[in-house]
């Protein structure tokens, strides 16, 4: 494997940063240490807060790790429709006994005040959801000695992930689970994305960086297809949200593999942007209602969705899950990640051999 991320890691395998309290330190550590890239989600943290996981990981491993960042998101066209939604949703505040929340919760996700936590004690590498981030920005990223990954979900967001001048692009095939990382969010496009096969290989066609794989993947033997298929390295969220590491709910963790939730659907229901989860009540209820209006409607949902964590409702919850969530493993992160490479190594024959060894820049993890 050749690349800016050959250092990072000794097997093609990163964690996806999964918002909403999942990729904690625990578990990007554990797969970090396993020779794979852990990341933490700053998405929907303060800037003090993101920092604070940041010094709790680097206390237990290291290894390199990375940071996820969400882009600022620009104003929707059609503010009524966040009331008519919030009336929508005025049974379930009743049913759980709660509120609706406040839509006007922030644009910004605190982005500056994290980019600038980020530049000034660097971490080993910073990646980026739901659009290109300012070139200048990846510039200044890059003389930190951070590695910069961007999402892409088409062939024309890949192109502007280069031109911007990042050092690799996350290719998400429309299997992932949560948020579909589309740069410009139109309902129209609701449901006409790539899957990820046919998106790596065009993808690995019409750039030159390196092209991280995401969506769906399981199983070692899809990191070597999409391997194949011209990726350098493959990101997986739902296979290590499975993980006693990870912070999702046991109950998320439990649905998974329940045989009452045996599919997935792209959704606005939980935040106005399309994101894939396991198909519940409240998906089916409020998902043709939903506006596209993110982040809007994620904070108009959060107190429902807290309500229906805490009362153990997995049919009001936000069930993130890609579709290949049924071949999901219990396993520990670390045993996981050893999983995935033997499998890999397996597949192509080369079982037993290891990739090249970590060596993080300046010896130690950022």
């Amino acid at each position: 494997m050749s690349s800016a991320l050959a250092d990072l890691v000794v097997h093609p395998i990163v964690q996806a940063p999964m918002a909403g309290g999942v990729a904690v330190p625990e578990l990007a550590s554990a797969v970090s240490e396993a020779g794979g890239l852990g990341f933490l989600a700053a998405g929907y943290k303060t800037a003090d807060g993101m920092y604070r996981e940041i010094k709790r990981l680097r206390g237990l491993t290291s290894r390199p790790f990375g940071v996820n960042l969400f882009l600022p998101q620009p104003a929707h066209a059609e503010p009524g429709a966040v009331e008519l939604y919030a009336q929508q949703l005025a049974g379930e505040a009743a049913w759980y006994e709660t509120g609706t929340g406040d839509p006007d919760g922030g644009r910004d996700d605190g982005y500056d005040a994290k980019l600038a936590v980020l530049l000034d004690d660097p971490v080993a590498a910073v990646s980026f959801h739901f659009g290109v981030p300012d070139p200048e920005a990846l510039a200044a990223l890059r003389r930190a000695g951070t590695v910069t990954l961007v999402t892409a979900t088409t062939v024309e967001e890949a192109r502007a992930v280069e031109r911007a001048g990042a050092d690799a692009v996350i290719a998400q095939g429309i299997e992932a689970g949560g948020h579909q990382g589309t740069h410009r969010d139109l309902a129209e496009n609701d449901g006409t994305g790539l899957g990820l096969l046919s998106l790596v290989t065009q993808v690995a066609q019409a750039v030159e960086i390196p092209v991280v794989a995401a969506g769906g993947i399981m199983r070692g033997a899809q990191i070597a297809a999409v391997l194949a298929a011209g990726a350098t390295a493959a990101q997986l969220g739902t296979a290590f949200l499975a993980t006693p590491e990870s912070g999702a709910p046991e109950i998320h963790k439990r649905a998974l593999t329940d045989p009452v939730f045996p599919r997935t659907e792209l959704t606005r229901a939980f935040s106005g942007r399309p994101a894939r989860a396991l198909t519940n009540r409240f998906l089916r209820e409020h998902g043709p209602y939903a506006p596209a209006a993110y982040p809007d409607v994620h904070h108009l949902t959060a107190p429902l969705r807290k309500a229906a964590t805490a009362a153990g409702d997995a049919q009001g919850m936000s069930l993130w899950a890609g579709q290949g969530h049924r071949l999901a493993r219990p396993l520990p992160a670390a045993e996981l990640v050893r999983t995935l490479a033997a499998e890999l190594n397996l597949v192509r024959g080369e079982s037993g051999r290891q990739y090249r060894p970590v060596r993080a820049q300046g010896g130690d993890a950022r």
